[in-house]
């Protein structure tokens, strides 16, 4: 069950990402500056490789036999964390919401998270015995 909801969450992430890659491009380009609507396209783009890799987590956790759960998590977290935070500070530059500031340091936080995934992942598939 537990792998099933990470399945469903990176689906819920592609789904968002096409959404926000397309609000991006159409509704956001006559309100903000181009490096802020790259920045916030950094956030889909990202959003939608990790949606995509969660589900690559589970096949290859079925596959080689390993518990993907730990992986899975820090993913999702780290997507969040990354790709949220970039949007909460690009709007933020529509807004002028000070308390919108503390999100800068999320940012980086989420990138380790997605780090310490695939290096978790990468591990794993190297101390399966499947191949």
């Amino acid at each position: 069950m537990e792998s099933r909801k990470y399945i469903i969450f990176g689906l819920v992430l592609c789904a968002t990402g096409v959404i926000l890659g397309a609000f991006a491009a159409h509704g956001l380009t006559s309100l903000l500056e181009e490096s802020s609507i790259a920045s916030f396209q950094t956030g889909v783009r990202y959003q939608m490789y990790h949606g995509l890799a969660l589900i690559v987590v589970y096949l290859l956790s079925t596959n080689m036999a390993f518990r993907s759960g730990t992986i899975s998590f820090l993913m999702a977290l780290g997507t969040l964390c990354f790709s949220g935070s970039i949007y909460l500070l690009v709007l933020n530059n529509l807004w002028n919401l000070d308390f919108l500031k503390w999100v800068g340091p999320v940012t980086p936080i989420g990138g380790l998270l997605l780090i310490l995934s695939w290096a978790l992942l990468l591990l794993k598939v190297i101390q399966s015995k499947k191949y």
